[in-house]
């Protein structure tokens, strides 16, 4: 059974099953998931908990073990498993098929696990767990929604601020969600339920930004000159490594003139997309790019990376003047700005 987390306060109040999944990169909303089921757990006798964490010492017969035992006190048990990697091998797949099998009535088991990549998506002990447990896969919150998820945890503490405080907020928390998060209960902390001002969210929120490199080229795809700024000067700023942050602009810039030539000659764009295996949300915003940008801007574009890469190694580059990161801000302005 498949179940959205904002769907699970709803379902708790009415049952709790005995095998959750919690699958996602968003530590904040999965830890939050996890509490809440615990919560419940504890609520319906559930009076013991037992922690595993799957590492290389772990053996799967803990597992199989804990489900069996019975509870110090005869109550029911939680029982979470822990997969950081989200891998748990052949062994441990088989594992997992096996205890939703003999799964013990007496007890309620979270099986916590990362966001799944394309390939163990389609494993057969994840179809297991998604045809037996109570499924919740949690997805990022993106740039473009975290105003919205801002307004909403405000209003839940009986808080509120215009469009222009909400992109504030989530400009100076983008990339961390337990910092916005944490940053949200300080509002709460400091002023009274109400409507607050720009400037009482001005003076509040810290600069708690964590930028992740590959969101660089989100900015770059849709034209945000602003944000790519930003996020240029975080990444500079975090100490992230220039060679690692031009391959990925770079990249973007190749795969982007592959398509454009490809187009040129007629090919349908959703088709280029698809062999180039490129979905979900950046599959929505490389359309809108292909058309803004044209085959010489990008050719040139990439010459251009090749002058930055240079610089890079401690080479002179004709294009460009001053260090590497402001040939490589000018390069991703180039193409956002076109």
């Amino acid at each position: 059974m498949q179940l959205r987390f904002d769907a699970l306060d709803g379902h708790l109040a009415k049952t709790l099953a005995p095998l959750y999944v919690i699958t996602s990169d968003e530590h904040l909303l999965a830890l939050e998931a996890s509490d809440k089921i615990r919560k419940s757990a504890r609520s319906n006798g559930c009076s013991e908990r037992d922690v595993l964490v799957v590492d290389r010492s772990f053996k799967w017969g803990e597992l199989l073990a804990a489900n069996q035992s019975q509870s110090l006190f005869g109550d029911k048990k939680l029982i979470e498993l822990r997969i950081p990697t989200g891998k748990p091998g052949k062994d441990g797949g088989q594992a997992l098929q096996n205890y939703t099998a003999t799964l013990n009535p007496d007890n309620v088991t979270i099986i916590s696990l990362p966001k799944l990549d394309w390939a163990t998506q389609k494993a057969a002990w994840v179809a297991t767990l998604q045809q037996s447990a109570v499924y919740i896969d949690i997805p990022l919150v993106e740039r473009a929604h975290l105003p919205n998820w801002i307004g909403v945890r405000l209003a839940a503490q009986q808080q509120s601020a215009d469009r222009q405080s909400l992109d504030f907020i989530a400009d100076r928390v983008e990339g961390n969600l337990l910092a916005a998060h944490q940053e949200i209960q300080k509002l709460a902390l400091l002023h009274p339920p109400g409507k607050l001002s720009f400037e009482q969210c001005h003076d509040a929120v810290l600069n708690v930004a964590r930028y992740d490199v590959f969101k660089l080229n989100e900015a770059m795809l849709v034209g945000d000159t602003a944000r790519l700024v930003r996020m240029m000067d975080g990444l500079k700023g975090e100490g992230e490594a220039l060679p690692l942050v031009l391959w990925a602009v770079s990249e973007e810039i190749r795969t982007l003139l592959k398509l454009k030539s490809a187009a040129a000659q007629g090919r349908p764009i959703p088709a280029l997309l698809k062999e180039y295996r490129i979905w979900g949300p950046r599959e929505r915003l490389m359309e809108p790019a292909l058309r803004r940008l044209s085959l010489a801007t990008l050719e040139a574009a990439l010459k251009d990376a090749a002058q930055v890469d240079k610089m890079v190694k401690g080479l002179r580059a004709k294009a460009f003047s001053g260090d590497a990161w402001d040939a490589l801000l000018q390069l991703g302005l180039k193409v956002a700005h076109t």
